[in-house]
């Protein structure tokens, strides 16, 4: 447990540091995303975007298990 603590403490302060660079990435507002804006009124569901994580995820975890 400790060290997957640690490696997870590890990644979210490598993610920190490339944040400038990694908010530029088209995440968040790909094709198939849902974004509606009304008077007084904003909506975002990143339906596509969470979908590319999953499988890319589950990817790296099949293949971590192999």
């Amino acid at each position: 447990m400790q060290q997957i603590l640690v490696t997870l403490g590890i990644v979210l302060l490598i993610l920190d540091l490339l944040w400038p660079w990694l908010s530029q990435l088209p995440f968040g507002r790909l094709p198939g995303d849902i974004h509606i804006e009304r008077e007084n009124f904003s909506f975002h569901f990143p339906l596509m975007t969470g979908l590319v994580i999953s499988v890319v995820l589950t990817l790296i975890m099949w293949w971590l298990r192999k």
